[in-house]
């Protein structure tokens, strides 16, 4: 009787296992080694050599969010959306690629903001630097393309923001987007928790609650980027030893504005999050992708990631989403040139 009980349990517990990126890791090795015995050896010394070779990023940048968490670090975020509209606009770029808050925590704090008057114009800001950029994601990009590529990155994101959150105030002030906030009712989210208070506690470990939560924070996120770097890294195992570089190079290989435009147009529907689009992309390159299509890649998939948009979708009308998109889409481009320039 205490098998039958425990069994739908067990199912269960292995179906959810079944979806994680640890058992998609294991199957692809798997699979390598029964379709291509030949080449296992060489697939996955090239995965554990190149996640080992991130490792110390991961673990600084675990330790870092950890510590923002820790010392309730987003309450100076707030900070960005106080003033003037321009100096808002300003704050409000730089402060989304530092921000620490999980996809579902920025729901309830950019509806609060509207609610509250904050200007669409620096919320667009916020909203377009927020999920191009933050310590982890630029640690591990720096990780896997090198710190050229990183810090264009983070120079794109805070780019994006003042030019979203501009072009956004230049429309407000002709009557547009009045009204953005659809009907909302805060609920209660992954990782909300109890409100921040005004002022970082920077000595956290004075805390035995703050304590708790940077112990946490540090076991959540360090398994968080294990996982998804692994299958990141497998994944760009198999882009090298299996994809022709021939057809890599046709698609979004040499200059000129075509090969740009076209990985911000795949990019946006297959969106890789950010720690699994810099490892890939690094195949790619060696493959023969331009650096800018790379970047344009890179900043549309961000831009279209499923926590984002439904952040934009779930709080504002739709015109206001429709901007967004465009304004991810034509940044994702400009970003592309630019860096192929420089």
């Amino acid at each position: 009787m205490v098998e039958l009980t425990q069994k739908p349990e067990v199912t269960r517990a292995l179906g959810a296992w079944l979806k994680t990126p640890w058992a998609l890791s294991a199957g692809l090795l798997v699979a390598v080694a029964i379709l291509d015995p030949a080449n296992f050896q060489s697939v996955g010394v090239f995965a554990a050599s190149a996640l080992a070779h991130t490792a110390r990023y991961i673990l600084f940048a675990v330790l870092l969010l950890a510590y923002l968490k820790a010392t309730g670090a987003e309450a100076m975020v707030a900070k960005a959306f106080e003033g003037r509209e321009t100096r808002m606009i300003f704050l409000a770029a730089l402060f989304g690629g530092l921000a620490p808050f999980c996809s579902c925590e920025v729901i309830p704090f950019i509806a609060g903001l509207l609610a509250l008057g904050a200007p669409l114009s620096a919320v667009m800001a916020f909203w377009l630097s927020s999920p191009l950029i933050d310590p982890p994601t630029l640690l591990i990009t720096a990780g896997a393309l090198g710190w050229p590529f990183a810090i264009g990155k983070a120079v794109a994101a805070v780019a994006l923001g003042l030019f979203g959150g501009f072009l956004v105030k230049a429309l407000a002030s002709q009557g547009a987007f009045s009204a953005p906030l659809k009907v909302y009712e805060q609920k209660s989210c992954c990782g909300c928790g109890p409100k921040q208070p005004e002022k970082p506690v920077w000595k956290f470990w004075q805390s035995d609650e703050r304590r708790v939560v940077f112990r946490k924070e540090f076991v959540n996120n360090g398994l968080f980027l294990l996982k998804w770097l692994a299958l990141a890294y497998v994944l760009e195992a198999l882009l090298v030893h299996y994809v022709p570089a021939d057809l890599i190079a046709t698609l979004v290989g040499g200059e000129g504005v075509a090969p740009i435009a076209i990985a911000a147009l795949v990019g946006m529907p297959a969106y890789l999050n950010s720690y699994v689009a810099p490892p890939l992309l690094a195949g790619l390159i060696e493959q023969g992708m331009s650096a800018g299509a790379a970047m344009s890649f890179m900043v549309a998939g961000a831009i279209s990631s499923v926590p984002a948009m439904a952040a934009v979708w779930s709080l504002v009308k739709p015109r206001v989403f429709a901007t967004y998109l465009t304004l991810g889409v034509s940044g994702a481009i400009l970003s592309g040139i630019v860096f192929q320039l420089v």
